[in-house]
């Protein structure tokens, strides 16, 4: 019964603490400006015709969008259907997005045309 006590004021501490963390520690948004582009060609194209084109296709077939920022190909983790729509905008088009970057991946939270 004791050790049931002492693990509930555990987590039950735990939990606080983490709540508690300022909000300087929580991961911050980044701008990446780049190009438009899907994770399956990254910074070429296959498809002969235009590259928004190709993208479009790819996009249709299960590739998740793509930015490209220089040399690194970044994909990008949409959950909002407005910004997938701005994306296709954009298609192969320069392009600013805020988000979270992983890795390779960006959890996107804002897409726009790059100034």
């Amino acid at each position: 019964m004791r050790f049931r006590r002492k693990f509930a004021v555990s987590i039950a501490s735990a939990l606080l603490s983490a709540a508690l963390i300022p909000a300087s520690f929580a991961a911050k948004a980044q701008s990446f400006t780049g190009t438009v582009s899907d994770a399956m060609c990254g910074a070429k194209h296959m498809m002969p015709g235009d590259d928004a084109g190709c993208l479009r296709a790819c996009v249709q077939k299960g590739s998740k969008y793509a930015l490209v920022v220089g040399e690194k190909v970044y994909t990008l983790d949409v959950k909002d259907k407005g910004t997938l729509d701005q994306l296709d905008k954009l298609a192969a088009a320069k392009a600013t997005v805020k988000g979270e970057a992983d890795g390779d991946t960006i959890e996107v939270s804002s897409v726009a045309a790059a100034k």
